[in-house]
């Protein structure tokens, strides 16, 4: 793929981007080492006010990176101002947090004096430069999720960014410069995916997180295997929602619709499989294919947008072959299913959802990413815990019912990083974030997100002479 700016609702190139040379790449990097050794005995004090400095900068510049965000891939610019202000958020909240959350630990005496010992800390010291690989998705949204904390931990780095926001992930680098953060602190790699080798087996890169598709995952977590280096993950996901009788249908099938298309349904958070107990599946699959058909889609400039573009014209393409499966298949399209015919320019996609489907079809177990909703009707919570948990994905899950026994039993089998009992799985920075089975490992956000990047140390102090 090309290091370019194109338009997803028009399909035009806006601006293009050479990729940077081996020379360039070896500047980056010295760059980065020469500021991790400065910035790793900085305190945490200096850092808050840097990264307090780059959210009030964010703020100020909103509506201009919002519409670079929509431009380059497509989200209604309503989301993507929420997109900024999250961000906004998420570094003060790390500002005025990290230090608590990377506190020294003080065993109890009585647990280490028979080693010996007058004293023993735990500390949490900086790795290094970590390389991030990210996702057009939510291209500042993920980034600032791991540079906010990576930072205020006193690591340094770089941001090997989805090759189709380039404008976005130049905005970053800057971004932290305005803030005062010292030269080679974050910096962006303007480079195409087979570069990522090299720089990740590079010794000055301490570790490493990628946020994407399970086959970029596979591929860094080999890498940096054989090079016995820390990574974290975030990859594909399928989530279920489970409806249930007790539920309030109105409002699970609202709260549905934005689950379902939130960022033209390009999210591994979206849920993408509603799994519904028999007893209210007809009618919240009339609630649901309802408000999805009701959906403005269009230009995602326009404030009434509800669904723009997909990002890419392969993105729809994948889309369509995994609806056109499923139809197929014997699966019924209750809406959508289809390009809108007003759109003829840009990657558009209908909201479209999917019924009568079962384990043959290819959407059964691979990520719709896109607008597209698949449901299920279940007898029991035995089945609907089956269906749920029948992914090779475990991100996240979505359950609708006010039983606490049913709650109960969802929180303890459902097989994902988060289960969000009557509400629409979110990130936020005070949880932590991730997935199970091949969703991903390690955890972002919160306090065991800032910790997947620092060493554990442990200081052991003998007796006084």
């Amino acid at each position: 793929m090309a290091i370019a700016t194109v338009n997803p609702a028009t399909g035009e190139t806006l601006k293009t981007f050479d990729p940077l040379n081996a020379g360039e790449i070896e500047d980056h990097l010295v760059r980065a080492e020469q500021a991790f050794q400065e910035h790793r005995t900085t305190s945490f004090a200096y850092r808050s006010e840097r990264l307090l400095a780059a959210a009030d900068l964010l703020e100020a510049d909103l509506d201009s990176i919002s519409r670079t965000m929509t431009t380059e891939m497509g989200k209604p610019l309503a989301q993507a101002r929420a997109e900024a202000k999250k961000c906004v958020k998420t570094m003060r909240w790390y500002a005025h947090h990290a230090e608590e959350l990377l506190a020294d630990e003080h065993p109890d005496p009585a647990d280490v004096t028979d080693s010996g010992a007058a004293r023993a800390v735990v500390r949490y010291r900086p790795l290094g430069t970590v390389l991030a690989v990210m996702p057009w998705n939510f291209p500042l949204w993920q980034v600032v999720r791991f540079a906010a904390p990576a930072l205020m931990a006193g690591n340094t780095g770089l941001l090997k960014h989805a090759s189709n926001v380039p404008q976005t992930a130049l905005y970053i680098e800057e971004l932290f410069r305005r803030a005062g953060f010292a030269e080679g602190c974050f910096q962006t790699l303007l480079i195409g995916a087979r570069a990522v080798e090299d720089i990740l087996r590079d010794p000055r890169i301490a570790a490493a997180t990628l946020t994407g598709s399970e086959p970029a995952g596979r591929s860094v977590a080999s890498i940096a295997g054989d090079e016995v280096k820390k990574t974290v993950l975030e990859l594909g996901g399928s989530d279920p929602y489970v409806v249930l009788p007790s539920a309030d249908l109105d409002k699970a099938a609202s709260v549905a619709v934005t689950a379902r298309v939130q960022n033209n349904g390009q999210s591994c958070i979206a849920a993408k499989r509603f799994i519904v107990h028999t007893d209210v599946y007809d009618d919240f699959a009339a609630r649901f294919t309802e408000r999805m058909s009701a959906l403005t889609v269009g230009d995602p400039m326009d404030e009434h947008t509800d669904v723009g573009p997909l990002a890419s014209e392969q993105g729809r393409s994948d889309l369509e072959e995994l609806v056109d499966d499923a139809v197929h298949r014997g699966a019924t399209a209750l809406c959508g299913g289809r390009r809108p015919p007003e759109h003829p320019a840009g990657w558009f996609y209908e909201p479209t959802v999917l019924s009568g489907i079962d384990p043959d079809m290819r959407i059964h177990h691979e990520e719709a990413f896109g607008p597209v909703a698949s449901l299920y009707r279940v007898a029991d919570l035995d089945e609907a815990v089956t269906v749920a948990n029948d992914s090779p994905f475990g991100l996240s899950s979505n359950a609708w019912t006010r039983d606490p026994d049913e709650q109960a039993r969802l929180a303890r089998d459902l097989q994902a990083g988060g289960v969000f009992f009557n509400g629409m799985t979110a990130s936020h920075p005070g949880l932590p974030f991730g997935g199970a089975k091949r969703s991903g490992y390690g955890r972002e956000l919160s306090g065991h997100g800032i910790k997947e990047f620092c060493n554990m140390t442990t200081l052991w102090y003998g007796p006084e002479e």
